[in-house]
């Protein structure tokens, strides 16, 4: 089996919600083979995703959740490369404060997508969000984390639509049964590993949100 490819796009801009407006830099992943690809998150600028991407056929665009950040150049994706856009339906109203009316498939809890000979899962990780999703790639040993695990912790959870008790307990009963070896490739900043955050659990629960 060709190995699935793994590459990391950086992109700038802002995250607004609840009024407030913050600078961000985001990850986006595209990964695949040689001829095809999925790109996860769409954040900011398309040029530098699309660069990435090449020549190889885009399956789909997958969201790991609707905050602004990770979805504002989906459907200029979609139109350049005529891939479905995928989002978890729970976070629809964060989807249409962004794209109103702008229509999109749906990711569920255990879906499998194929790109090249690889498959690839969706685990649906409610707390940063409520449709807030994770995609495991078994055959690399790699997740996509989105929003919802971090190098340190957990994703954000004190603002609308979020979670704390839903997000400890996805990070505890969806991600760290994986192997503690998986590589974890976050929506911002530096990756990590399932073993490098497992211990900090207790941690994470006494600091709270």
């Amino acid at each position: 089996m060709t190995d699935l490819t793994v590459d990391r796009v950086v992109t700038s801009g802002t995250f607004s919600l609840d009024g407030g407006t913050w600078d961000v830099d985001n990850n986006i992943w595209v990964i695949g083979d040689d001829a095809e690809a999925v790109i996860i998150d769409a954040a900011h600028d398309a040029a530098p995703i699309l660069a990435a991407v090449g020549d190889r056929k885009v399956v789909a665009i997958v969201l790991t959740h609707a905050h602004n950040d990770h979805i504002g150049v989906a459907p200029e994706l979609a139109a350049a490369t005529g891939a479905p856009i995928l989002l978890h339906p729970a976070d629809e109203m964060l989807w249409e404060q962004t794209h109103p009316g702008v229509r999109h498939g749906e990711l569920a809890d255990g879906m499998r997508i194929a790109v090249g000979r690889h498959g690839l899962e969706v685990i649906n990780t409610p707390g940063h969000s409520p449709g807030s999703c994770v995609v495991w790639a078994p055959s690399a040993g790699v997740l996509f984390s989105g929003d919802t695990l971090f190098q340190g912790g957990p994703g954000a959870t004190g603002r609308s639509f979020s979670s704390f008790d839903d997000i400890i307990a996805s990070i505890r009963d969806r991600i760290l049964v994986l192997d503690p070896q998986t590589r974890v490739c976050t929506g911002h900043g530096d990756e990590t590993t399932i073993g490098a955050e497992a211990g900090d659990l207790d941690e994470w629960i006494r600091r709270g949100h």
